[in-house]
């Protein structure tokens, strides 16, 4: 049978100790690793890169041209650990740099994921980062956060798991949420709006994709990496704060849809709109109060309700320009139902 897959993400504030790679931690990653990599397909969506090169930049400061350097730096020093304490287990890892285009693009996307499949029938584990050395600014990952839901959705994986230098989602006396059945405004409320001093992102970061991923019908799992076996307990659900995956059936062109590609344009929509959505049909024009950023036929846009909460993410069949000047909207179509993703 085919292995399920399961992307783990190691943020750079996880795997770092005063801004140094901490070489017990990967060591710790690989041993639990070689022990899941029988059973499942795995990806690693590994930062580090720029907390391992940075130190050799004269006067680092942070700018993003300096991130890009460090980065260009710390890349191969990263992968030479992880193989370092890989190779007891004779098991070999794979670089990819990977770039929101790869994503956005689904002919790249599909050419990502049969090179990742070709990985694994070697029993290779890629290791996966952002290219920051080339990434635009404007077309950047968020975070690694957003690249490790990207993978999993768009490769369909059973989980995703996402550490952390701290157990899970903290409560306000500071005490673990063991689950989340449904990421809403009170989950997300949980997260401190702090990040690390050596990564982008954060717990609000973890819990939005890990929302993400949950509507796509996968189950995400935020744990502390350094939890004694940590992420052999947290594919089990036996620690950290468990995302209940929320069942759906989604099209894998519609998952690449609603995560890989990327959204040019947006609408806000009224209550009509918004409840034909809910019961599957087509978004007409008659019922778009406002274009917020314009886009062309052919591509995604964000369709956002009068609370101005994303609700769907479209395909669309007009540009913008149209939609504003045409004035019989009564039939005119801006996206067909089959291009258009609740989430």
């Amino acid at each position: 049978m085919k292995k399920p897959i399961v992307v783990i993400k190691f943020g750079s504030a996880s795997i770092t100790t005063n801004g140094e790679l901490d070489e017990q931690v990967v060591s710790e990653i690989a041993r639990q690793v070689a022990v899941l990599h029988n059973d499942y397909n795995i990806v690693l969506v590994s930062s580090g890169a720029v907390a391992a090169g940075k130190k050799y930049i004269k006067g680092y400061k942070g700018t993003l041209i300096q991130r890009k350097a460090a980065a260009a730096i710390g890349n191969p020093l990263l992968l030479q650990i992880y193989s370092k304490y890989f190779e007891p287990y004779k098991l070999a890892i794979a670089q990819s740099l990977c770039e929101r285009g790869h994503f956005s693009n689904r002919d790249q996307f599909l050419q990502l994921k049969k090179t990742y499949e070709e990985l694994w029938k070697s029993d290779i584990i890629p290791v996966a980062n952002e290219n920051d050395v080339v990434s635009n600014l404007e077309l950047k990952f968020s975070d690694n956060d957003e690249l490790a839901t990207l993978i999993a959705v768009g490769f369909g994986a059973e989980q995703v798991l996402f550490s952390t230098s701290v157990p899970g989602v903290l409560d306000a006396e500071g005490n673990v949420v063991p689950e989340l059945k449904v990421i809403d405004k009170e989950a997300l409320s949980l997260a401190r709006t702090d990040k690390s001093s050596v990564g982008l992102g954060g717990m609000t970061s973890k819990l939005n994709f890990a929302r993400l991923a949950t509507q796509m019908g996968i189950k995400a799992v935020i744990f502390g990496v350094r939890t004694e076996d940590g992420i052999l307990k947290s594919i089990k659900g036996e620690t950290g704060t468990v995302c209940h995956p929320q069942a759906k059936k989604i099209s894998s062109r519609n998952k690449w849809l609603a995560s890989g590609s990327l959204i040019s344009g947006a609408v806000t929509v009224d209550e009509g709109a918004e409840k034909a959505l809910e019961k599957r049909r087509s978004l007409l024009a008659v019922g778009v109060k406002s274009v917020i950023r314009d886009f062309e036929p052919g591509e995604v846009f964000q369709i956002l309700n009068e609370k101005n909460l994303v609700v769907a993410i479209a395909k669309a069949k007009i540009d913008s320009k149209t939609l504003k000047l045409t004035e019989s909207k009564q039939n005119l179509e801006l996206a067909h139902a089959d291009d258009i993703v609740l989430v």
